[in-house]
């Protein structure tokens, strides 16, 4: 069975353990000519609309402390087979996970934080920041109209940077 590594690909270049980088294609209007653009497979959404001035800093800090919580409680999809001697429900305790006293408060930190955003401002701070899905995918899957998903993340943004205490030092 063949391994497939980002040094087999021709077109990705691993750098350091942060950027991958690979070549895209854009198709301009016209299909004669293609642009090449290189970009960072490892970058997260948020970090790219930041170093273009759609996020500022403290909306940054504020997505990031919502991550380290996100990724600090394992919310995110289990992607191995557990290893635990035996099933939660082996164990008679009705197929609850065991966390540690950290786990346990990251998940209520990050929950407090999606309550603050609110319902509708949630979703798309949860795929973009958490699941690091890029607007586009994002937008689509929630079915959004175009470039709405960067107004509704600014406002969702706001709300964290204000749930978290952040304020610009004047």
């Amino acid at each position: 069975m063949a391994r497939h590594t980002p040094a087999a690909a021709p077109d990705i270049a691993p750098l350091t353990e942060n950027r991958l980088l690979a070549t895209r294609i854009l198709p301009p209007p016209d299909i004669v000519d293609r642009a090449r653009v290189t970009v960072n497979l490892a970058e997260s959404p948020l970090a790219w609309l930041a170093r273009r001035g759609h996020v500022s800093p403290l909306q940054l800090l504020a997505s990031e402390r919502l991550r380290a919580d996100f990724h600090f409680a394992q919310l995110g999809p289990r992607v191995t087979m557990r290893w635990d001697p035996l099933p939660a429900s082996a164990r008679g305790q009705g197929g609850a996970p065991d966390l540690s006293g950290g786990q346990i408060a990251a998940k209520r930190r990050f929950e407090a934080a999606v309550a603050a955003c609110g319902p509708g401002l949630s979703d798309i701070a949860w795929r973009v920041i958490c699941q690091g899905e890029g607007l586009e995918t994002a937008e689509r899957a929630l079915g959004w109209p175009v470039r709405a998903g960067k107004l509704v993340l600014q406002l969702a943004l706001d709300r964290l940077v204000s749930h978290y205490g952040l304020y610009q030092k004047e």
